[in-house]
């Protein structure tokens, strides 16, 4: 784990919410020249702690979509399973998000789709792939209550 100072923090806590601030405006707000705080965001970029920087899209105003949630189980539980399964994943720009879970279900998978004919052409794609899908269940989401916000640096990372 890379050391960070407040100083550190403070840029990524901004950035977590606000990634179109210009460099000057996120020197001004830690505290520091440009300079020094350009060779910061550098170093946490090139760490590997900055992952990339995006936008949120309004799908609701992009077009009809629904947004599903989809738990799996995996039919062989060995390592070479779970690596073929997380690889298939890959290929399937409809699944904006998958999770490896401990417990009842072995992933959980967020699935972005135009409607509910197209999200089941996708389940019989992946069903007719063998990419080793036991079991399924389907949520699709009927209201966004809160998403994609900024992480909660001030209880992760009390001290």
């Amino acid at each position: 784990m890379q050391r960070l100072d407040d100083r550190d923090l403070a840029i990524l806590k901004i950035l977590s919410s606000e990634g179109r601030i210009t460099k000057a405006a996120l020197a001004e707000r830690v505290g520091l020249s440009p300079t020094p705080c350009w060779e910061r965001l550098a170093r946490l970029e090139s760490s590997g702690l900055i992952e990339g920087y995006g936008a949120r899209i309004s799908l609701r105003r992009l077009g009809p979509s629904i947004t599903v949630f989809v738990t799996v189980e995996i039919a062989d539980h060995t390592a070479a399973s779970f690596r073929g399964f997380e690889a298939a994943m890959q290929r399937y720009d409809e699944v904006t998000g998958c999770w490896a879970l401990g417990g009842g279900t072995d992933y959980l998978l967020q699935v972005v789709v135009r409607d509910v004919d197209s999200y089941q052409t996708l389940v019989e794609e992946m069903l007719d792939a063998r990419i080793g899908v036991k079991r399924y269940f389907t949520y699709i989401v009927t209201k966004s209550v809160k998403a994609g916000g900024p992480l909660p640096f001030d209880h992760l990372l009390s001290r």
